[in-house]
This record gives structure tokens, C-alpha cells and sequence, in this order.
């Protein structure tokens, strides 16, 4: 069994993951679609990249994410029926999305989480040590956010699926509890939280693009992060706070439910309760650790050929 991943290469979760597969399974993958015998499409629009003739000629996984109403527009529709014509079995990262591909084809589909790599994401103990190096001071309360916020070129329209909006009225909140509250921002395209951090006059640090090390040491000053999002695959952030022992809570979104404690699942009318548990947040991410983590995918791969 050799095993080929689509290239991406747009600094995305998916470049990463692609990496770590390749690092960590080097007996059963290939970089030579033509020596593979399965095609792993990692995001479903690779398929075009494609000769149709390496779809026809191996086994096929394609890889699902989420699904906003655009693409149960007519023309995505047609896209999907096209693609689903090539493919043995879709993979997602989250319940709903399982649902949702259901409603659209009858191959099989494998709802797995991705792994969380402990290289690069574990709690650091020293947080004072940490704060003081970004320059927070040790009696703020900091919470975290970690990803983007507007829509493509548009630097002032929030995407919404993402929940930026969602995000500032629960930062209102805490600001109310906490005077020396401080937000940290991490990710392309966060003008519109920045905007609105400035207009309640509250302290923010902003690390446009940074490295794993820069980003695991900023999860460790956090007080708590927030997933405010509506809609998500996953996201990693979940599993990457579980893993670090960051406090956490998050709207129901992607595999909350299978990481989080009940208590740290909120929506937009209770979400002054939303209390984050790191004890079963860690205990749920550890079993998505590396190597573990791929035993599920190996076996989606095996059933397949």
C-alpha cells in the first residue's frame, strides 16, 4: 500500500498535516502519484490539479472539510457530482460535515479527527517567564485568538462563519470581569477584531504569521481561549489547546463535542457559563497524539484497497 497526498502549499493546517504524514509514514506513502495505489485528496478542490487518468487507475479519498451555502449552489453541486464520480470514500474531521456529505452521495465516509503533533504543541510551566517575554503583565486576564477574520481581499468584512462578531461580544463580557483584560491575536486578515478591540479601548498584541514555537509559547499565556466560530471542520485550535493544557471553550462546532467538556460548549445565550475543563480537554486531545493519531487513517486506507 503506498499512499499519495495533493500538494497545497497555501501555509495552511493542510501543508502541515501533509508534512507530518509524509515525515511519519515514510513506508506506505509517495511522493510519485504513479507509484501510489491510493490518492489522497487533502483538499477537494486539488482534484482539478489532477490527470483524470491517476483517478480512474487508483483508489481515492478526498477530503472534506465543511460546508457553507455556497456550495449547495447549483454550480458546486455540479462540481461535487463530478468529483464524486472519481472517488472511493470521503474523509471528514467533523460530525456535521459527515451529515451533511450524506445527503449527497452514497460512498462511504470516515469521520476522523486529524493528530496533534506534541513536538510542537505541549504546556510550558513557566508562564510567568512567558509573559514576560511578550511583555504581558502576570495579573492580566489573556485570552486567545488564533486564525482569521475578514473575507479575501475585503480587510473590513468579517467572515462570518469564523465568528469575529460572535468573538467581540463575548470579549465585551470579559472585559466587564476583568479590567486588566488583554487579547492576543495570532493570523492573516484580523482587521476587523483589531478595529473593534480599539474602539472599546481594549489592549491587544497582534503576531501576524509566526512559528510553532512562537505559537505554542502564545497558547501558553493564555488565560482562555475562545472558538466563537459557526461553522468549522475542526478546528486544530481545539485540539492544539487540549494538548497544551489551555483553557478552552468553544461554540459546537467541527469535534467540540468529542474533545470538550459538556461545560465548555456554548452558544451565543449561555455563554457567560461556559467554564473551560483542561483535564478532559487534555485527556480526549492525547489520544489524537503522534504516533496514535494515524492508526484510525491507516486503517481507512487498508479497508479501501
Amino acid at each position: 500500500m503506498k499512499i499519495y497526498l495533493t500538494d497545497i502549499n497555501e501555509s495552511w493546517i493542510v501543508d502541515r498535516i501533509r508534512k507530518e504524514w509524509y515525515e511519519n509514514n515514510p513506508d506506505i506513502s509517495t511522493k510519485k502519484i504513479s507509484d501510489s495505489d491510493i490518492v489522497w485528496i487533502v483538499s477537494p478542490w486539488l482534484w482539478k490539479k489532477l490527470k483524470k487518468k491517476n483517478l480512474k487507475n487508483k483508489k481515492v479519498v478526498c477530503s472534506i472539510y465543511h460546508f457553507e451555502d455556497k456550495d449547495f449552489d447549483v454550480e458546486a453541486l455540479q462540481e461535487f457530482n463530478e468529483r464524486d464520480k472519481y472517488v472511493d470514500c470521503y474523509h471528514v474531521i467533523s460530525p456535521k460535515t459527515k451529515l451533511e456529505i450524506e445527503k449527497l452521495t452514497n460512498k462511504k465516509i470516515f469521520y476522523i479527527p486529524f493528530w496533534v503533533n506534541e513536538n510542537i504543541w505541549f504546556e510550558i510551566e513557566n508562564k510567568k517567564s512567558l509573559r514576560d517575554k511578550y511583555k504581558i503583565p502576570s495579573s492580566s486576564f489573556v485570552i486567545g485568538s488564533f486564525q482569521r477574520d475578514t473575507e479575501g481581499s475585503d480587510l473590513k468584512s468579517p467572515k462570518l462563519i469564523k465568528g469575529p462578531d460572535r468573538f467581540i461580544e463575548i470579549i465585551k463580557e470579559y472585559k466587564d470581569r476583568h479590567k486588566d483584560l488583554v487579547v492576543l491575536l495570532t493570523g492573516k486578515r484580523r482587521q476587523f477584531v483589531i478595529s473593534e478591540l480599539k474602539n472599546m479601548s481594549i489592549k491587544y498584541s497582534y503576531f501576524e504569521m509566526i512559528d510553532f514555537k512562537k505559537l505554542n509559547e502564545l497558547y501558553n499565556c493564555l488565560d482562555l481561549y475562545i472558538v466563537a466560530s459557526r461553522i468549522e471542520g475542526g478546528p486544530q485550535a481545539i485540539v492544539e489547546c487540549g494538548i497544551t493544557k489551555t483553557p478552552i471553550i468553544s461554540t459546537d462546532v467541527g469535534f467540540a463535542s468529542d474533545i470538550l467538556a459538556e461545560e465548555s460548549i456554548f452558544h451565543m445565550k449561555n455563554f457567560k457559563n461556559a467554564k473551560p475543563n483542561i483535564e478532559v480537554a487534555y485527556k480526549n486531545s492525547k489520544f489524537l497524539s503522534i504516533p496514535k493519531g494515524f492508526d484510525n487513517f491507516i486503517n481507512m486506507f487498508r479497508s479501501i484497497q
